[in-house]
């Protein structure tokens, strides 16, 4: 090999426009920052630079909201009876503090900010959001001790409710809907998405903020289950891995665009258990305490205290995303 003849490195970089010609960094930063680029431009709407919520601050925020929800589990652990009220007001001040500037900034976010009235509205709501989601903390974590106790029942395998706490994938998970679902109802956008998708990312569990999800739920495993978002889940539900809660096809209008809001996942009724790889798609009922076995796929409504095995295959059309 003969000063680099055969390698491609040097040729090619002798052909590598330099700064300012064509094709250079300057052309590149100019089509890049053109609004005509095709990539999203809401930071341009309205009358001025709206950023949107920081994936890194809410993700702060989350963790300061399971030290307060868990106190001694999860931030500080040098805690005392005495300093614990100290530890949770301190945090919590810090947490509202955080998420009502990103409230803010996902309301301007969507806002066409045209007038001094809207963007004094968006600084008005965000604190008031705020105020109402903290308010709605302690009932947060009551669901979520009886959560924990739900998944050390469940489980054999958990020599505690704390291990539950400390360890399982699906307790992080729930941990994050209960919080994005609050803010979802509030009105709040992006930011419980944000927030679902970072569980997501961690766990493999995709819950939508918007499913609506009762008490002493148990997501054993985990791994690979999807619940969409006009999904209804009763009371002492237990979801094994691989589970899907979906939709079987997407409404279109006239135009051929999908039509938003439109309840379109299952209603899983209290004291029901679904099965690992079980696909329960459209808005079907599953009746209270039924059992839904391992590989089924399930497109019809089932009765309260009914047993379902490995259904017999069948050809079914899906299209527009069905199934998702």
């Amino acid at each position: 090999m003969d000063d680099g003849e055969n390698l491609p490195f040097p040729k090619a970089c002798a052909h590598f426009p330099a700064n300012g010609e064509q094709g250079g960094i300057n052309a590149v930063v100019e089509a890049l920052c053109s609004p005509d680029s095709g990539a999203p431009n809401s930071v341009f709407r309205g009358a001025g630079w709206s950023l949107p919520p920081s994936r890194e601050a809410i993700e702060e925020i989350i963790e300061g909201l399971r030290a307060v929800l868990f106190p001694g589990y999860f931030g500080s652990a040098d805690l005392t009876r005495e300093s614990l009220p100290y530890h949770v007001g301190g945090t919590l001040d810090r947490v509202r503090r955080g998420l009502q500037e990103q409230i803010r900034r996902g309301l301007c976010f969507f806002c066409d900010g045209e007038s001094q009235e809207k963007c004094s509205s968006c600084v008005s709501g965000s604190a008031e959001v705020t105020s109402i989601f903290l308010s709605r903390l302690p009932s947060i974590q009551t669901r979520l001790a009886d959560d924990a106790i739900a998944a050390f029942e469940g489980d054999p395998a958990a020599a505690s409710a704390d291990e539950t706490v400390f360890c399982y994938p699906g307790m992080l998970a729930i941990t994050s809907h209960r919080l994005a679902h609050e803010l979802h109802s509030l009105g709040v956008p992006l930011i419980p998405r944000i927030i679902a998708e970072h569980a997501h990312s961690l766990t493999g569990i995709d819950i939508h903020p918007g499913a609506v999800i009762g008490s002493r739920i148990f997501i054993d495993h985990g791994t690979g289950v999807v619940i969409g978002e006009s999904t209804v889940i009763g009371d002492r539900v237990r979801i094994y891995q691989g589970v899907t809660l979906g939709a079987k096809s997407f409404p279109l209008d006239e135009q051929g665009k999908s039509v938003k809001g439109v309840p379109r996942h299952p209603i899983v009724e209290d004291d029901v258990v679904i099965y690992a790889g079980a696909t329960i798609l459209g808005r079907i009922r599953i009746g209270r305490g039924s059992i839904i076995g391992g590989n089924v796929w399930l497109t019809n409504d089932v009765g309260p205290g009914s047993r379902v095995t490995q259904a017999q295959s069948r050809s079914e059309l899906f299209i527009d995303g069905g199934g998702i």
